[in-house]
């Protein structure tokens, strides 16, 4: 892939959810608005406090839509051969809340999907949370790349990125470099087909997942996304995402 793609690409897909908000919508929130209390609606219609999270004018975008499932408003993921996002603005502390509950279903795997390899990272669902920090202290290669991002994009990139992702064949817990950045971690929430087709209910603690992954402690949250794309290996893929909240861990 071409440098200028790739940093377009990794600027548009996680820095847009660092980038200054222009408006009250935009806001950063201490809490993530809920799915579940939108109402369903077309394409167009956009659950509370979410914004849209496109990569590039020249990809095409996954199709989102608040749909009603088993009495529950929850949002649908269409992709094919595609790539986009849900992006919410957010301003937490992973020391006060670091546990992230979510649930998500796919109703198939990327059958050639493997993200341990450059031209075939796709996922059926993401939940991909971004960080604040010092990018001043960061190693020399990252800052570099993170310049480029910047020069090619204008947007930022974020100090640092945890990406919870259903893999095919990687454990779960498995922590995954990015090829490009040390800035970018994904981590294996699920793994394999024994689940598909049937509603998660996931939690992890995003506070010891960054110290695993970075080794170091985490600064503020300062975003929440959801993706599923399946840009790279051009195949199809339907899933669904309920609600996403911050929790304080127990006794706190």
């Amino acid at each position: 892939m071409p440098f200028v793609r790739l940093a377009a690409t990794f600027a548009l897909l996680l820095a847009g959810c660092a980038s200054t908000p222009n408006g009250p919508t935009e806001l950063a929130l201490p809490y993530v608005k809920i799915f579940s209390k939108n109402k369903p609606g077309d394409e167009a219609t956009l659950p509370d406090g979410w914004r849209r999270w496109t990569l590039s004018k020249f990809k095409k975008p996954t199709q989102y839509k608040l749909v009603e499932y088993n009495g529950r408003t929850v949002v649908k993921a269409q992709a094919d051969s595609s790539a986009s996002g849900l992006v919410h603005r957010l301003n937490i502390d992973p020391r006060d809340f670091p546990l992230l509950a979510w649930q998500w279903k796919t109703t198939a795997l990327i059958k050639t999907a493997d993200n341990r390899t450059r031209h075939l990272e796709d996922s059926p669902v993401r939940v991909v949370v971004t960080f604040a920090g010092d990018t001043d202290s960061l190693p020399l290669d990252d800052r570099m790349f993170n310049d480029n991002v910047r020069l090619l994009t204008g947007q930022r990139m974020p100090y640092a990125t945890l990406m919870y992702i259903w893999e095919n064949r990687a454990p779960i817990d498995t922590v995954l470099p990015n090829l490009h950045t040390s800035r970018i971690k994904m981590i294996v929430a699920e793994s394999g087909d024994r689940n598909v087709g049937e509603w998660q209910n996931m939690l992890r603690n995003v506070a010891d997942d960054y110290r695993r992954a970075f080794g170091e402690e985490p600064g503020r949250i300062t975003s929440v996304a959801v993706m599923t794309d399946t840009d790279n290996t051009g195949e199809s893929t339907l899933a669904y995402y309920g609600d996403i909240v911050f929790r304080r861990a127990a006794g706190r």
